[in-house]
This record gives structure tokens, C-alpha cells and sequence, in this order.
């Protein structure tokens, strides 16, 4: 049936009440089911399904403001992020979000820059509009948040936060020993900024595999990424700085995809091909990672997947089904595409 409609047009509200009575049944019967209530136990499967559908054809919608004030909470998370916008912060949010919308949660959102004391402002902003869990999204914590916390790219242990990482280690091996396969051993690397929480970890995998696989790392041929921008831009300049050198190398394992696109901009310009004359990693498979020129290999980090995971655990968290372990690992994936191929022969 259409949905309901009051004298003059707009929506009529549906109230549990009604509900209730259009089914001959107490609101307090309908109140637990439909609130999934401990006493909705001892309620035939069959009353439950008949209430749950009678709610559905009358297009009820829950009173959440009764329903916080019932239970002393609020069903709001709050989201702390380096910006919105951003190729990997928005994959995160989308999975959060999708995550929370099926529990009936409601998220804030906080955006701090990297700017400490903005980050410390919002934290405690979030705690008095009443959060009743926190997580954050490329963002190092400098101390403990005094609510249940999930930090999706955390590298520091504290107490209370449960950190959600890639499996850096594993992103490394794969991506070395995929250019290793095709007999590159003169390698450029570009390193994070320092600001990113993962650039720390990451740095570290990419130097322990690379000496495990016989790959030497040259300093000649490694530039530190010192920009803190969401677009290709990240990576164009610092792919001119290796150019300049005039130190050759075939490969460039990039930091992420925006930088790697931004690098493929840079080889082109100066008249060089990707792959024949130098192949290109990236890290990530950001959407556009698969309809870029040439299209892009890369480290596939499951970015929905890890803000689904960070609202399941921090839920179970609030909702004191799960304790605070320290750490959720996720596995990577190689995504071969266009931009990588046979090492090109140095003259």
C-alpha cells in the first residue's frame, strides 16, 4: 500500500499504538518485538513475523528520540577524519555507514587536518554531544579517547583501542615479488608523508621484504612525499625529482594510486612510457585505479570492507559483546593491470 497520508497531504506519523491496535495486540508486545527487546524471547516466531510485516505495510518508523530517552542512549557513533573527500577516507566513511545504517546507528562526522589541537577540540566535542563510541580514520592518536575506540589504520597500541590494519608485511611481499617477477631490480620508491599513519608501518615492510627478496633499496632512488594533498598532485612533483636525478630505474613502487597516477603524468611528460620503459605500482585500487591510462597495479586494500569491520567491532564494543583486543588484521590483494611489464634494459 501507498504511504500513509494526513488531511492536507503530508505523511502521517505511524505510531507504535497504532500498530498495536491495527493488530489487536498490547504496545507493549509490539514494542518488544519491533525493539528486539530480551522479553521478544518468549513471543511465538510466527506473532513476531506477524507484527514485523504489519509494521512494514503500515510504514512504521521508530521514534529514536523516545527510544534514546528510554534506554539513556543516543545510537551515535562519531567518525573522526583527516578530511572528507579523499580517495581513501571516503571508501572507509561508505563502509562505516553502510555498516551503522543496517543497526539503526547515526554518525557524526569531524574532520581534523592533521592539526593536533583540532583533533583534541573535536574529541571532546563528540563526547558532549553524547557519542557513545568513537572511530577514526587516518588518524594517530596521541592518548586513549575516554569512550570505545577503533582506529582504521591505528598503529599505536593504547588502551581501549582497537585498531584495524592492513597486513603491511603481506602488502610488501606482493607487490615486490610481482616486479621482481618481471626481472626489475632498479626500483624507485616513494615514501608517505610522514603525517599518514600508515607511512611509518608501510616504510618499514617495503625495507624488510625488499632485503628478504635481494632488492636493494637506493637512496638515490627513494623521495619522500611531503604534501599533504587528496589529488594526483600528491605524486607529480616528486616523480619529476627522480627524473632529475637522472639515476636510472625501470619501476616505481608509489606510496598509493593518487600518487602513482600523479608519477604516470610526470614519466609521459618527459616522453617515457609506462610499462615499456618504466612499470608503475601503486597501493589501494581506488575506483579509479581500474579506469585510469594505463590502467593501474596495484596493492588492493578492501577500504569498505575495513570501515564495515571498524562499526561491527566498535558496536560490539559498545554493546558489551566483544573486549577491546588491541588489533583486527586484513589481508591485502594483488591487482595486476596495464601499468606494469618485463623491466625495460638500462643503457
Amino acid at each position: 500500500m501507498g504511504r500513509n497520508k494526513k488531511r492536507g497531504g503530508g505523511p502521517r506519523v505511524v505510531t507504535l499504538k497504532a500498530v498495536a491496535k491495527h493488530l489487536g495486540f498490547t504496545a507493549g508486545t509490539v514494542s518488544s518485538v519491533l525493539n528486539d527487546a530480551p522479553s521478544a524471547r518468549s513471543i511465538p516466531l510466527q506473532t513476531k513475523n506477524r507484527i514485523r510485516a504489519a509494521a512494514k505495510e503500515l510504514d512504521y518508523q521508530p521514534n529514536y528520540f523516545a527510544r534514546s530517552l528510554r534506554k539513556k542512549r543516543t545510537f551515535t557513533i562519531g567518525v573522526v577524519a583527516e578530511e572528507i573527500g579523499d580517495s581513501y577516507g571516503s571508501l572507509v566513511i561508505s563502509g562505516i555507514e553502510e555498516y551503522l545504517r543496517t543497526k539503526d546507528y547515526f554518525f557524526l562526522t569531524v574532520v581534523h587536518r592533521h592539526d593536533p589541537e583540532m583533533l583534541k577540540r573535536h574529541l571532546h566535542l563528540l563526547v558532549q554531544r553524547g557519542v557513545e563510541g568513537i572511530i577514526t580514520v587516518d588518524t594517530t592518536l596521541q592518548e586513549s579517547p575516554s569512550l570505545p575506540t577503533v582506529a582504521v589504520a591505528g598503529h599505536r597500541k593504547l588502551k581501549g583501542v582497537t585498531n584495524v590494519v592492513l597486513d603491511h608485511e603481506r602488502a610488501a611481499f606482493l607487490a615486490l615479488s610481482h616486479l621482481a617477477s618481471l626481472s626489475h631490480r632498479r626500483i624507485a620508491f616513494m615514501k608517505g608523508n610522514p603525517l599518514s599513519s600508515d607511512s611509518k608501518d608501510r616504510w618499514k615492510a617495503i625495507c624488510d621484504v625488499a632485503r628478504k627478496l635481494g632488492i636493494e633499496i637506493d637512496p638515490e632512488l627513494t623521495v619522500q612525499i611531503d604534501i599533504d594533498d587528496p589529488s594526483p598532485q600528491l605524486g607529480y612533483p616528486f616523480a619529476k625529482q627522480l627524473l632529475a636525478r637522472k639515476k636510472p630505474f625501470t619501476a616505481l613502487f608509489a606510496y598509493n594510486d593518487i600518487s602513482a597516477i600523479g608519477a604516470i603524468r610526470a614519466f609521459q611528460e618527459h616522453g617515457l612510457r609506462v610499462p615499456q620503459d618504466i612499470s608503475v605500482m601503486g597501493f589501494d585500487d581506488i575506483p579509479g585505479a581500474a579506469f585510469h591510462f594505463p590502467s593501474l597495479t596495484t596493492v588492493r586494500q578492501p577500504l569498505i570492507r575495513m570501515g564495515q569491520v571498524a562499526a561491527q567491532r566498535l558496536l560490539e564494543r559498545v554493546e558489551g559483546k566483544k573486549d577491546d583486543s588491541s588489533e583486527i588484521a586484513i589481508e591485502p590483494e594483488l591487482v595486476v593491470r596495464e601499468s606494469t611489464g618485463k623491466a625495460a634494459e638500462i643503457k
